[in-house]
């Protein structure tokens, strides 16, 4: 069920962030929900291998002798 929430905010800001959420697809309400649930999301730590995982592979070079 939505609720509503009455936010008090400069209104350089709410332009701006009108601005912002209307070039991502999304409604201010949209975007304040989704910073929410990112902000309220329970911390979940990586495995150092996962992060290694994804890191890039790196170009290797091909020396030739001389």
């Amino acid at each position: 069920m939505k609720e509503r929430l009455n936010l008090t905010i400069d209104g350089t800001l709410l332009e701006a962030m009108k601005a912002y959420a209307a070039g991502k697809g999304m409604s201010v309400s949209e975007l304040v929900e989704s910073y929410f649930r990112q902000v309220t999301r329970p911390v979940q730590r990586q495995n150092i291998l996962d992060l290694v995982d994804e890191l890039e592979t790196p170009e290797k070079e091909v020396k030739r002798g001389v």
